[in-house]
């Protein structure tokens, strides 16, 4: 089976990103949808306006989020938009909340857990979408990448606590880890299906290594240091690479989230979604510099 491609820069600035997905030679048709996670009021590790302007705007790409599962700045519509305003990412490019007018079902063919996942009703506006992530730890995920960004990144606000509790929202907290970590490659194999493989692209940015995600509003501060850009168009081999990286870093300060990964399982989340076909975690690191 011939390995996936995976394309890395050092240089993790407007042209390393723009070096990346030019890499990838396959353009984003239509509509295009940059799924980011614009960042818990507070917190200060997610992917700077400044650092993704030239690259969402070269796409003519519309920022989009959903609403989070839990209370806070980014919980209502409202309160969310302010959120995005604050953190300057209305001042480089159009701005949606997807569950701002519901949600959609998609169907998950082959779940174990779920049937069915909830996005942000205005998905279907678009026609195409750059998976673009900010790779770093996670206090239930263990990290977040690619696969993250696309399951709970675009899972509405309800469809969030759907995956969180394995098919069951009411149990948001209180699921079985495990099937929490499976349900997000479910998740995924909808995304995927309904867009179609051919038109999301992934980019990862190994930057701001934090053990704790963009949703902490007082996130833990890196211990490692940055390691550089990772795009693919296959969502398993890009979250491998940026885990394989941390593991071979020469970093000392790569304990913190090794430990972070390892202690809540979340290899898991590649496993599945290999497992369900979404992708290969043998891959071939094409460096750029």
């Amino acid at each position: 089976m011939e390995k996936s491609k995976v394309y890395f820069t050092k240089d993790i600035s407007s042209n390393g990103l723009i070096k990346v997905y030019k890499a990838l030679n396959s353009e984003l048709k239509g509509k295009v949808a940059i799924k980011i996670s614009t960042g818990e009021p507070g917190g200060h590790n997610f992917l700077q306006p400044a650092l993704i302007k030239e690259l969402v705007s070269m796409l003519q790409g519309t920022i989009v989020e959903c609403n989070t599962a839990y209370e806070g700045r980014r919980f209502t519509t409202e309160e969310h938009l302010k959120a995005i305003q604050e953190h300057g990412f209305t001042e480089i490019a159009p701005c949606d909340i997807m569950d701002a007018d519901g949600e959609i079902s998609l169907p998950v063919v082959g779940g174990k857990h779920l049937s069915e996942n909830f996005v942000g009703a205005h998905l279907a506006n678009y026609d195409s979408m750059l998976m673009l992530s900010h790779f770093k730890g996670h206090a239930m995920g263990g990290f977040g990448g690619a696969l993250k960004n696309m399951s709970i990144g675009v899972a509405s606000s309800h469809g969030k606590a759907h995956i969180h509790g394995a098919g069951d929202a009411s149990k948001l907290w209180t699921a079985d880890h495990d099937s929490f970590l499976e349900s997000m490659a479910e998740a995924d194999k909808s995304v995927m299906e309904y867009m179609g493989k051919e038109n999301i692209l992934y980019i990862n940015v190994a930057n701001r290594l934090s053990v704790d995600c963009d949703c902490d509003s007082h996130p833990h501060d890196p211990e490692m240091a940055d390691i550089g850009i990772f795009a693919s168009t296959d969502p398993v081999a890009v979250d491998q690479a940026c885990v394989d990286a941390v593991y071979n870093s020469p970093d000392p300060g790569k304990k913190a989230l090794i430990e972070r990964m390892e202690s809540r399982n979340g290899i898991h989340t590649i496993t599945t979604a290999l497992n369900l076909g979404l992708g290969s975690n043998e891959y071939e690191i094409i460096e750029l510099d």
